[in-house]
């Protein structure tokens, strides 16, 4: 059982990285070259960055969800445990939002804060 949700946790890694990878190659770039783009905040760079945002931070969430699965397989799995992968999770996420974004997308504070307190509920 355990080395099944070893396997699971990998998949769910090379899935997210596999959904980074080809959806950049295959479905945004080609969508980043139509020119009707909804123009936000005066024209389509907001729209663009927002979008690859969005696709992207989901890699960032199945790695979360596959930090999950090891402790899973471990048979560790404690709420400091969860905090601090939780923690990372949404502190990558922020990160990842406020530099795609450029701080635009307001989310990148909203995400660095619900890292923050799971971090803090980790230590605490």
């Amino acid at each position: 059982m355990t080395a099944l949700i070893y396997v699971a946790a990998i998949l769910t890694v090379a899935v997210g990285i596999a959904h980074s990878i080809l959806g950049e190659r295959y479905i945004l770039s080609r969508l980043f070259r139509r020119e009707d783009l909804p123009k936000l905040f005066g024209g389509s760079k907001f729209t663009v960055r927002t979008l690859r945002l969005a696709w992207h931070v989901t890699t960032v969430a199945w790695c979360g969800f596959a930090a999950v699965l090891v402790l899973l397989a471990r048979r560790t799995v404690w709420s400091a445990g969860l905090s601090y992968i939780l923690a990372t999770t949404f502190l990558v996420t922020g990160a990842v939002t406020l530099i795609i974004s450029r701080g635009q997308h307001l989310a990148w504070f909203v995400f660095l804060v619900i890292g923050g307190v799971c971090l803090y509920t980790a230590v605490a």
